[in-house]
């Protein structure tokens, strides 16, 4: 880590670097390797060219070896291209696209000629994805990888992608005399030469003022994370604090947007007592920083740190995403350890058991796995970009397509708001760290299956006895809700699970008084009968609003009594500076 860092009694000095030449140099074939590697993920987005080779091996070796079932699909292409006709014809009625399909929702894409071709697209898709799926003996992870990557290159060449053939493009090109190229064109130079960071998070959005305005102060800070300390809006707070574990795959006033959508704030201002973690942004330098380094210097610091300003108090530790997985983690190395420092848990979107983790698990393969690690050995972290594209692939046509669509074709400027300002200030992963989640969780599905290992010794999340209250989002394409929902497998203790509209950072950000939200909720007491994901949503009636008052009226309830608030900061100590703090400010 950087020498410059101070240290003071809350400034713990870390050092998670190891000694490394001052300029690149190549010694040995693996080196060679790892530089053509590197070279390579700059055409590939980051994936293994032999992961994806290999699964299309497996697909069309098995597909020549089942010449009948195959060539029947020749039949199935002509009853495409019947049904076709017949739509054209008005025999049959059209084909309308999935709901969450919305490139051709437009009034123009129903007339003619354009419907028709509509009609082709959507029925071609159908074809190619039947000819993919339906080739038996491939492995189920090499069929879900070639039609993945099949289904990205339809999206590539949807019509709705060539201007001259979107009719939406056509008429503001008619209507404007080429005026909407042109300044899309600018657009798509703008964003090509955009850089964020440094406080800023996106156009008019300035971090500490904009986002992440809530008043507070950093309490504790070592070279990994800073603890923020949210100073009190009322005058009895509850007795018991809670701590928010961000991911540290992002900035973490996800949770502390505007004043209007903040969840820190909203919290503070039904009087608790709030901290949260603000991961550092890593460098090249922090490249040996391990999983087991976030958990120690990161949840156990702060647990550390909030027993010395919350005298006595248990402490309700909540995680989103990634940051949830690590602190099951943590939990469930205390209850092992008989450290009862907590009296609950709330996990927001985050999976503890990964073998329904989505498509992003489809290219975590040992192939990948061996090409991302020359990738980020080469540069000692994976890169915000590296990791905001492959989040964009699984919805390519929401987040990529339509947005180039607008922006590039159409000519519109987009408004930004806090949430698209959030995600333009994207953070790294440290080499060590990203490989071992990618490798432990991911792959090899530890921590589920009882082979995570914490100070040597493993681990069981059915070791740990507290309160436990779950999210999941209906439309979360990072940690499907399916995948979340795992939770109730793993411990049998009283379990409160909400499934709530929106996706992976629009469900969590889903304040009171936000339109069209609507949430599910049931809870498991303890020893109860766990049904099946797919029966309790059935059995489980959605309501109107915001799933946060639900939140905190199950917080309250375990809080215990309202008290006067606890002193902001370690007593004798005064805080190091004002929220947000600096390492948010890293770019």
């Amino acid at each position: 880590m950087p020498d410059a860092l101070p240290v003071e009694p809350r400034i713990e000095s870390l050092d998670f670097s190891v000694p490394k030449p001052a300029e690149p140099h190549v010694t040995n074939a693996a080196d060679l390797d790892r530089l053509l590697h590197n070279w390579q993920s700059r055409f590939t987005g980051g994936r293994s060219p032999s992961t994806v080779g290999m699964a299309f091996l497996d697909w069309a070796t098995h597909a020549a070896n089942a010449p009948f079932q195959t060539g029947a699909l020749g039949r199935r292409a002509a009853t495409q291209w019947l049904r076709l006709a017949q739509a054209a014809t008005g025999q049959v009625p059209a084909i309308v696209p999935s709901p969450d399909d919305r490139r051709f929702s437009n009034l123009a894409w129903q007339q003619r000629p354009y419907s028709l071709l509509v009609q082709a697209v959507l029925l071609g898709e159908e074809f190619w994805s039947d000819l993919v799926r339906h080739t038996p003996g491939v492995a189920t992870q090499n069929e879900r990888m070639v039609a993945f990557t099949v289904r990205q290159w339809l999206d590539l060449v949807s019509p709705s992608n060539v201007p001259w053939l979107n009719p939406e493009v056509i008429e503001a090109t008619r209507a404007s005399g080429g005026r909407n190229l042109r300044t899309g064109f600018k657009n798509l130079v703008r964003d090509s030469t955009a850089s964020h960071g440094g406080g800023v998070a996106g156009p008019g959005f300035v971090v500490g003022k904009d986002v992440a305005a809530t008043p507070g102060k950093v309490v504790y800070r070592n070279a990994l994370m800073e603890l923020i300390q949210y100073a009190p809006a009322t005058a009895m707070v509850a007795e018991q604090p809670v701590l928010i574990v961000p991911a540290w795959i992002m900035k973490y006033y996800i949770l502390d947007l505007s004043p209007g959508n903040s969840l820190i704030g909203w919290l503070v201002a039904r009087g608790h007592t709030v901290f949260v973690i603000s991961w550092r942004n890593p460098g090249a330098d922090m490249r040996e920083t391990s999983m087991d380094d976030y958990r120690i210097h990161g949840v156990m610091a702060a647990i550390e740190t909030i027993g010395k300003i919350c005298i006595g108090q248990k402490i309700h530790a909540t995680g989103y995403c990634l940051g949830g997985t690590l602190l099951s983690i943590a939990a469930a190395a205390m209850a092992r350890d008989d450290d009862d420092r907590l009296a609950s848990l709330s996990l927001f979107a985050a999976q503890t058991d990964f073998t329904e983790a989505g498509e992003l698990q489809l290219f975590i393969t040992e192939d990948q796995l061996s090409f991302l690690t020359d990738i980020v050995k080469t540069k000692g972290f994976l890169s915000a970009a590296q990791m905001g594209g492959a989040f964009q692939m699984l919805q390519s046509n929401d987040l990529v397509w339509s947005h180039a669509i607008r922006t590039y074709l159409l000519g519109e400027q987009s408004t930004p708001n806090d949430l698209m300002a959030w995600d333009a200030d994207g953070t790294r992963l440290p080499a060590r760290m990203h490989i071992e989640y990618l490798r432990r969780l991911f792959l090899d599905n530890d921590l589920a299956e009882g082979r995570f290992l914490v100070a040597g010794q493993p681990l069981a999340l059915g070791d740990v006895r507290l309160p436990m209250f779950g999210v999941g989002t209906e439309r979360d394409h990072i940690a499907p809700w399916h995948s979340v929902y795992k939770l109730h497998l793993q411990t049998g203790n009283e379990l409160t699970f909400v499934l709530t509209s929106g996706g992976h950072n629009a469900g969590i950000v889903s304040e009171p008084g936000h339109p069209r939200r609507h949430f599910r909720i049931r809870t498991r007491a303890q020893g109860g009968r766990t049904l099946g994901a797919e029966e309790w949503e059935k059995e489980t009636a959605p309501q109107d609003g915001s799933w946060w008052v639900a939140w905190n009226r199950w917080l309250d309830q375990l809080s215990g009594v309202r008290v006067a608030p606890p002193p902001l900061g370690i007593p004798g100590a005064p805080p190091l500076c004002d929220a947000p703090g600096t390492y948010v400010l890293e770019a």
